[in-house]
């Protein structure tokens, strides 16, 4: 359906009474947002369905590089990091076996930055669902966009299931609790559902290998060794993530993988893991807050899953985000692919391009472009968040000269982390 030339007030009720709009948006996490409002800012109608519109509580998702921060200014989102509590990020401080290494976010090199002589670009760290929220309420200021607190059960297609029409959904009686079936229907269905998507065995081929999980602990007033940075303590175990989210909060994760021996039910379990082999590798300025936050019980997990990108065939419904692609949380740049997907989705949904959403061809032509385009970064943030993880997590005498050479390499400076360090930024 296009944009028609009715007024706002009409296409809000067209969304409000009879659930039509040009485009569906499925998940209001960071991609399903930010394509909501960029969309709408167009002068697309645009519906937005969540299954639960509370602030999130994740344990992941909260660092945004630089490329992160540089997309979501262009895409007018960039309020949204105000009032947060939000942390500035200069860069990492890699610590192996004791030894530090501070690799700052290199200058960018264009002419114009030199020109002008810009400081070095900064990264965000903030409480996920705090970011979440903000990018909701940017969503509920357009006129353009209607939300509905709804769960999404699957997809409404033509007979012959050639076309995505919408989705089915669940919708809680305020009044009685009851389930009540719903539909909603758009020229084009964009599936933003996250890392457990309801759509993504129907409309994509791979399924997300994960070979270990995040346990999260929040530290409270935790002296970490170099503010301002995240950190990544390396040892003989698997890596350790530590960063500050608030002004008194500090998320440490820490890396098990699968089947490790020492975090087995009979040996004890995870804590027991943590506590005996994790905390005598840490800094000694984080170990009394890191005892403490382990000691009180709040242990979370997260899968660190992988996900290669894939194109879809079917018109009608477009898999992006999480629901599409994912890699390894170690070197946080998940939320960067997916504002910066925002961004070139925008460019090439653009009504001067597509005026029809539900036109598959012009649609479908779009979306092809779009994955040749998304590769120029995608593929350096999904290679290096593999191998990095490889290296970092070295369970094999060979991974750990390779891990002990990158960080001897990491030590020379200049070039040796200017350049790693600005494909993390990205």
């Amino acid at each position: 359906m296009a944009a028609t030339p009715t007024t706002p007030d009409s296409l809000s009720q067209r969304r409000r009474m009879h659930h039509e709009a040009d485009v569906v948006i499925v998940g209001a996490g960071v991609f399903g947002c930010a394509a909501a409002v960029t969309l709408a800012r167009q002068g697309r109608s645009v519906i937005l369905l969540e299954r639960w519109m509370q602030e999130p509580d994740r344990i992941v998702g909260e660092l945004l590089q630089p490329g992160g921060v540089s997309a979501l200014h262009k895409l007018g989102l960039s309020e949204c990091l105000e009032d947060i509590d939000a942390v500035v990020v200069n860069g990492y401080n890699v610590i192996y076996h004791g030894r530090e290494v501070i690799i700052p976010y290199p200058y960018d090199k264009n002419e114009k930055a030199i020109a002008m002589k810009e400081a070095r670009p900064v990264g965000w760290c903030f409480h996920h669902g705090r970011f979440i929220k903000k990018l909701r309420e940017a969503c509920a200021r357009e006129p353009n966009i209607t939300i509905f607190e709804t769960t999404v059960k699957s997809t409404v297609s033509t007979d012959n299931n050639a076309q995505v029409l919408g989705v089915k959904t669940e919708t809680t009686d305020p009044v009685d609790g009851s389930k009540k079936p719903d539909y909603f229907f758009g020229g084009l269905t964009i599936a933003a559902d996250g890392y457990a998507s309801t759509f993504r065995k129907q409309y994509i081929s791979k399924t997300p290998v994960a070979k270990s999980k995040f346990y999260a602990l929040e530290l409270i007033d935790c002296p970490i060794p170099t503010p301002n940075h995240g950190h990544i303590i390396l040892s003989d175990n698997a890596p350790v993530l530590v960063y500050q989210i608030g002004t008194h909060e500090t998320r440490a994760l820490i890396d098990i993988p699968e089947n490790l021996e020492t975090a087995k039910a009979s040996m004890g379990g995870v804590k027991s893991h943590i506590r005996n082999i994790v905390v005598p590798t840490l800094p000694e300025a984080i170990k009394p807050c890191f005892i403490t936050a382990l000691e009180e019980g709040k242990l979370r997990s997260m899968p660190n899953s992988w996900l290669p990108p894939s194109t879809q065939l079917t018109p009608g419904i477009v898999v992006l985000g999480d629901a599409m692609n994912m890699r390894h949380p170690l070197t946080g740049g998940g939320m960067s692919v997916a504002l910066t997907d925002v961004v070139a989705l925008s460019e090439l949904l653009h009504p001067s391009r597509v005026p029809d959403l539900s036109s598959t061809i012009a649609v479908g032509s779009a979306m092809r472009t779009f994955h040749w385009r998304r590769k120029q970064l995608t593929s350096i943030v999904n290679i290096l968040a593999q191998a990095l993880y490889a290296l970092f997590a070295a369970n094999n005498e060979e991974l750990k000269a390779l891990q002990r050479g990158c960080f001897e390499y990491f030590l020379y400076g200049g070039a040796c982390v200017d350049e790693p360090a600005g494909m993390l930024a990205s």
